[in-house]
């Protein structure tokens, strides 16, 4: 990240007022439901802070899935086990506070979510994430996702955890 250090840990019991992305939804989510998911063991969430600083800069989810075999571009797919459907991790939410933006935390909180899954030791195929709007399925691609082979509203994107943990290696 430009400008500063960074680090990561999960949400615990922080105070969560003060951030602020900007996207009502992730907003509202980050205040007001988090912590109940969490409860309920639906996700796990983890928070960035910037240089010594306490407060929270930027968060993402994490929460397992799979991704179904057909929805696999056919030169992957060809690759695997015949299996309905193969491991993953969804990254559900990823956001950076308004105070924060420019500096490299998103990509810098993509990869900490990678390492965080491949040092979990928890076998996993890929990383997923369903993207909202144009501007978030551009970061993704930039990173490495590719979409997957599926219909709806949303633009789901993967990356193989394979693929990550050798970009990885040459940071």
């Amino acid at each position: 990240m430009t400008g500063g250090s960074f680090r990561s840990q999960p949400l615990g019991d922080r105070a969560r007022g003060q951030f602020c992305c900007g996207v009502e939804a992730l907003d509202r989510y980050f205040h007001r439901q988090v912590s109940q998911d969490i409860r309920r063991r639906l996700t796990a969430c983890y928070v960035a802070f910037c240089d010594d600083s306490e407060r929270i800069c930027g968060f993402y989810t994490l929460s397992a899935c799979h991704i179904a075999l057909p929805d696999l571009p056919s030169e992957i797919r060809t690759k695997l086990p015949p299996c309905p459907a193969v491991p993953a991790v969804r990254i559900g939410r990823l956001a950076v506070d308004q105070d924060f933006r420019g500096q490299g935390l998103g990509s810098v909180m993509l990869v900490d979510a990678a390492r965080r899954v491949i040092d979990s030791g928890i076998a996993a195929f890929a990383l997923i994430v369903d993207a909202k709007d144009e501007d978030v399925v551009a970061f993704y691609e930039h990173h490495g996702f590719s979409h997957l082979d599926v219909e709806g509203p949303r633009q789901t994107l993967f990356a193989p955890l394979k693929g990550i943990a050798a970009r990885l290696k040459q940071t």
